[in-house]
């Protein structure tokens, strides 16, 4: 059996019973990711504030809106900010270990969540472009999160319940989403009772009060909060056994460190680690012909899944608004003011979030390690396939009114079967296939490329929904082909997930030292020429 060649501190960490410890460090990683959706996912209710308060055009019979571009870099920068953190910090954390890195990217988060809010000017272009600025380092925090908290959880987790604890981290997700909706709430409908204001259609001036300048400032700040609370905690973390005994060759340390946190006695076989020093031949890199034949396969399976998965997600998530208006389930923007806009906006988001998004993670986490890894991702994929063409052939029908209650739980369906599926899979399998020297690298490299998916869905989702007749397109906007076909792209998109799932191999019930072969490195006579 493969793990017969392992240290006793990986076997113990292996088949370590559920502790207090698991749960410790799934709040401790879980609040980055909190933080991550809140600040990721609450630019979109924002958005058709700024537009009002800083884009108002005199005589316009609707209210002002972001120019195309400016809406595209505020939604985007974030985006491309988080693709290069996943990079950088992915690489940083095989190089200077996890824990050296863990609270340098939740302080930038800290940082620029505040600075966000701060972003100042004396007209339009100079508060979009300091908003954008902070955003872009914010993204670059919240991207070092990802690669290193899967990997942290990864490398802490027992080989039973590993799965449902790495999704456990992810799922905090859906509460930033949820918290970020329901803060909006609240606070959009107090201002909107403290400062009464008319719709735009009977004041169009008037509609848009001074104070709304705070509300969106105050909803982008309030992101810090929970990264702050945590701050403390990630700094107290030792770092992991399997990056201290395999990585830095220090068995005595990592035993000291496992010591206690599993309150029990562990030898440390410095003198294992030594020889397997000596005789190694595990010293390929990323990208070494060695590296390509045995992990090659996983890597595109990895990147191409996340790519075609964040396509679809992210053009859904960001966009939700404009979805919802399409189908009148948000009255049109010149019936409301400002800040009630973002109220219902707000609302609809929350809606979806309690009823699909935060459920399908919940699934995931408790059947992830009965069901497997790979069975769950191909549902995930495969039903968003099928709900995603059941919107869009009869997208006709699904906008009449009446019909579009059927189209909203069809859509959350969509969102179910996403988190109940692809977006916590493939979080979940970079972090537990690769070597460890190359772990959080590697899913750095995952995570990029399902960013740079999302960065696919949000620039280009901008342009395909647009009405296909060019007098009925946003302002600045050209004509696209129409909210119907931006549908069926997307699930096309969705078909070819499905296919990409079966290069993914499935790693429920080993450990992490089978699924990367570092066992068979570690025995040179293991059958590895």
């Amino acid at each position: 059996m493969a793990s017969n060649g392992n240290l006793q501190v990986l076997n113990a960490l292996d088949g370590a019973k559920t502790q207090w410890y698991h749960f410790t460090a799934i709040i401790i990683a879980g609040m980055g990711f909190f933080t991550d959706a809140y600040d990721l996912f609450c630019i979109s209710l924002v958005t058709k504030m700024l537009g009002r308060i800083y884009y108002h055009t005199p005589g316009s019979p609707k209210p002002g809106s972001l120019p195309p571009n400016v809406s595209a870099a505020v939604n985007g920068v974030a985006l491309v900010g988080t693709l290069a953190g996943q990079l950088f910090f992915g690489w940083l954390g095989d190089k200077l270990g996890r824990k050296k890195v863990y609270g340098i990217t939740l302080m930038l988060m800290c940082v620029c969540s505040i600075a966000s809010g701060l972003s100042f000017g004396s007209n339009p272009k100079m508060v979009m472009s300091t908003l954008c600025f902070f955003r872009f380092w914010l993204g670059f925090g919240i991207g070092g999160d990802y690669p290193l908290s899967a990997t942290i959880m990864s490398e802490y987790s027992n080989k039973k319940t590993r799965g449902g604890f790495i999704a456990a981290v992810f799922a905090m997700q859906g509460f930033g989403i949820l918290g970020g909706g329901v803060f909006a709430i609240i606070l959009s409908s107090i201002f909107d009772a403290k400062f009464k204001a008319p719709s735009y259609e009977v004041d169009p001036i008037g509609s848009t009060v001074p104070e709304a300048d705070y509300v969106w400032r105050i909803i982008l700040m309030v992101g810090a909060v929970p990264a702050i609370l945590t701050y403390y905690w990630r700094t107290k973390m030792p770092e992991t056994a399997r990056y201290t005994a395999l990585v830095a060759k220090n068995a005595n340390q990592a035993a000291m460190d496992m010591s206690k946190v599993l309150q029990m006695e562990i030898q440390s076989e410095q003198d294992k680690v030594d020889k397997v020093v000596e005789g190694s031949n595990n010293s390929f890199g990323l990208f070494s012909k060695e590296f390509l034949r045995r992990y090659g396969k996983a890597l595109l399976g990895t990147t191409s899944t996340w790519f075609l998965l964040d396509i679809a997600y992210y053009s859904q998530n960001l966009f939700q608004k404009d979805i919802f208006s399409a189908i009148g389930w948000i009255p049109s923007a010149k019936k409301m003011n400002a800040i009630h806009e973002v109220y219902t906006i707000a609302r609809a988001q929350t809606l979806i979030a309690l009823c699909s998004t935060v459920p399908g993670y919940w699934f995931t986490v408790f059947l992830i390690d009965k069901m497997g890894r790979f069975k769950i991702q191909l549902l995930g994929f495969t039903m968003m396939t099928i709900f995603m063409f059941a919107l869009a052939f009869p997208y006709n029908h699904w906008i009449k009114p009446g019909n579009n209650i059927g189209f909203v739980v069809m859509y959350s369906l969509t969102f179910f079967f996403a988190n109940f599926g692809p977006n916590a899979t493939t979080f979940v399998v970079p972090a537990e296939i690769f070597p460890a020297r190359l772990r959080s690298t590697c899913h750095g490299i995952s995570a990029a490329s399902g960013k740079l998916g999302a960065i696919v869905g949000a620039f280009g989702f901008l342009y395909l929904a647009q009405n296909q007749d060019p007098a009925k397109a946003d302002a600045g906007y050209p004509a696209g082909i129409g909210v119907k076909n931006a549908l069926i792209v997307l699930g096309v998109i969705n078909f070819l997930g499905t296919l990409c799932t079966l290069l993914v191999p499935e790693s429920k019930g080993k450990s992490l030292e089978e699924m990367s072969g570092e066992n068979e490195e570690q025995q040179p006579n293991a059958g590895e020429v």
